[in-house]
Formats: C-alpha cells, sequence, structure tokens
C-alpha cells in the first residue's frame, strides 16, 4: 500500500471556493492529476486534470469556483474496511483512492502503484521529430553538439522523447535533421538496439514548418509531430482519439500557463483618472508546447520549398477554414530545454541533477 501522511494529504485538499485555476495550480503542485474539495471538515467533491481539461475546451472561464466543475460524488472507502485496495482502484478506473474516518475526513490517499493509468498501449501512429534547427539559444552546447543529442542524464533529449512514444506502441520514427545532420545520423547510427528511425534531410533551412513539406509521399497516415527539445508526460492515446473525434486537420497539444502580476496594478479611465486598484492580478493563458497531431493533408497547405515557421502555416490553415484544435495540459506536463536555464531543470525534474 502507499500510504500518504497528513503532510502529504494537505497537498490534495482544497476550497470548494478556489477557483479552476487555483485547483489546476494545486494538481501541478501534487503530481497526481487529481484534487478533493473540503467542505465544512468533509470531502464533497473531486476534480481531476481531466475535468479541468473538458472545463477548458468549452472555452470555461477558469476563475470560476472549482466546486462548479467537480465530481460531487467520488469515489472512496471507509477506514478500516476490508477492501483490497488495488483491485478497487482498476475495477473503477481511478487513480486515486481516498480513505475516509466516520465523520467524511480523510486518513489517507490510496494510489494506483503502476502509476499512470492508460487505456490503451499500442496506438501504432508515425512519429516526426523536427531536429534541424541550429539551437542557438543552447549556445555554448550547441556549438559542440547538435541540440538533438544534448544529453540529460544517460541519454541524449532525442532518445528521452522516443522511449515516451515507444510506451504506447509507436516504433515508426522520422528525424527532419539540417544543422550538423551527418553528426546526428552517426550516433544513431551507431547505437545498439536503435528504434526503427529514418532520417528525412533538408537542404536548406526551411523554418519550424517548412520541412514537413518532405514528408509528403512518406507518410499517409496520422502521425505526431513534436520539436526535439521538450518531454511530455500525457496520454498520448486520449489526445490522439481527442484528434480523430473532432476531425481536426492539426491539433496543439498546449499547456495551461498562469502569470501573476508582483505588483498592485492601477486602473485608469479613458479621461486619465484613477477608477481603481487590483493587488497582484493574475492572467491565464494557453502555450504551444510544440507538440502536434497532424493529418496527411496538412502537408498540402505548404508550398514546395517553401520557408514557413509552424504558427504561420496553423494560421494558414485555419484562414482557409480547416478545423484546428488545441488538447489542453497542466504546465507540470510539459518540459521544455529551449534554453539553458530550462535545460538545468529538465535535468532536475528527471532526477539527474539535486
Amino acid at each position: 500500500m502507499n500510504k500518504k501522511t497528513d503532510a502529504d494529504v494537505s497537498k490534495f485538499i482544497i476550497s470548494g471556493t478556489m477557483t479552476v485555476m487555483e485547483a489546476l495550480k494545486r494538481i501541478d503542485l501534487n503530481g497526481h492529476g487529481v484534487v478533493f474539495i473540503y467542505e465544512d471538515g468533509k470531502m464533497t467533491g473531486v476534480v481531476s486534470d481531466g475535468d479541468i481539461r473538458r472545463h477548458i475546451l468549452k472555452n470555461g472561464n477558469l476563475n470560476i469556483e472549482v466546486k462548479k466543475i467537480a465530481n460531487a460524488a467520488p469515489q472512496f472507502i471507509r477506514h478500516g474496511s476490508n477492501v483490497n485496495v488495488q483491485e478497487y482502484i482498476r475495477q473503477n478506473r481511478i487513480t486515486a483512492l481516498p480513505v475516509l474516518d466516520d465523520k467524511g475526513k480523510i486518513v489517507r490517499i490510496e494510489f494506483d502503484n503502476r502509476g499512470k493509468i492508460y487505456r490503451h498501449l499500442d496506438i501504432h501512429v508515425p512519429v516526426v521529430i523536427m531536429a534541424g534547427g541550429k539551437g542557438t539559444r543552447l549556445a555554448p552546447f550547441t556549438n559542440i553538439l547538435p541540440k538533438p543529442l544534448i544529453p540529460i542524464g544517460d541519454k541524449t533529449i532525442t532518445e528521452h522523447i522516443i522511449d515516451r512514444f515507444q510506451r504506447f506502441g509507436c516504433h515508426q520514427f522520422y528525424m527532419i535533421v539540417n544543422y550538423r545532420k551527418n553528426f546526428i545520423k552517426t550516433y544513431f547510427t551507431e547505437q545498439e538496439n536503435s528504434p526503427d528511425l529514418f532520417f528525412i534531410e533538408e537542404l536548406k533551412f526551411q523554418g519550424t514548418g517548412g520541412g514537413i513539406k518532405l514528408l509528403e509521399g512518406k507518410i499517409k497516415e496520422t502521425f505526431f509531430l513534436t520539436n526535439c527539445d521538450i518531454l511530455v508526460d500525457e496520454d498520448y492515446s486520449s489526445i490522439l482519439d481527442y484528434h480523430k473525434e473532432k476531425k481536426n486537420w492539426i491539433t496543439l497539444v498546449c499547456a495551461t500557463k498562469n502569470i501573476e502580476i508582483p505588483y498592485g496594478t492601477v486602473q485608469v479611465s479613458h479621461e486619465g483618472r484613477v477608477t481603481g486598484f487590483q493587488e497582484k492580478p493574475s492572467f491565464h493563458f494557453l502555450t504551444n508546447t510544440g507538440f502536434y497531431v497532424i493529418e496527411p493533408e496538412f502537408l498540402n497547405l505548404i508550398n514546395k520549398n517553401e520557408r514557413i515557421d509552424m504558427t504561420d502555416l496553423i494560421q494558414k490553415c485555419i484562414d482557409q477554414g480547416k478545423p484546428v484544435g488545441v488538447y489542453p495540459i497542466t504546465e507540470n506536463s510539459w518540459m521544455d530545454m529551449g534554453q539553458l536555464k530550462e535545460l538545468e531543470n529538465m535535468r532536475i525534474r528527471l532526477g539527474y541533477m539535486d
């Protein structure tokens, strides 16, 4: 059994009057994708990251009270009951099971001992890794190594990316290369147990989107596309299912971000008069992670040898009336090593640095 102390339990308890955004921050903090609502000293609801995702997809307000989107009938067991916890968790397809005393207070929380539960692990979808850039923001590392070969612990960043896709049954990989491409190709060619990896060579830099035109005729089905400097810890099968359900040409995986201004702000009218104050306001938005699900038709939007960035290409898709979707994830599910500080943070989060 994975028991939690009272100190740990506090990371999973929120008030129903907290905002959805505050609940999302608490979910990011505890790392288990769920929080429980306490009112009048007892548990009255549960909110998962999936509940918040569905709320965001409905263009829901993240500043409303979280109890308005909560499940008011969460699964639980009583302290001292003779229940096989892991069997109960699996049968009810939940990841966290609160154990309550006679007054409805959480005594501890039991978690599935296999970690995150995924519905199926064999989606067999091609994966394209964008690995052609110079990685100038990671200099001086990239003066020596191309960005796809930057080490994170005992593996390159690219190998970490491939590992995550392989967990879901993805075994066909394409890598678009340009800068120091021979270095990259040699590294993977000489690796033992190298994945099924095909190299697509850019002859000139075509921006962050133009290079995928080279996949035309090579990939004729839905595929994943990822930058070579990010890691996403999510259920890739759910992302794929959502993309297909919505019949999108492209689905962007986006992380929720919250920015708090550390000062009191002044509100001013059009006439220049002060109308009020707001202490440390916060703003939330979705940011593009560089992880996509794409239909092969999307490649038709790119002209041959065209230099175009991914954001401009997506805008072109929108302007032509093609369906573009978004799959929101929590900020904590996304790691980006695009800059030196973020590279260090990634190494810390993956347990390679103290």
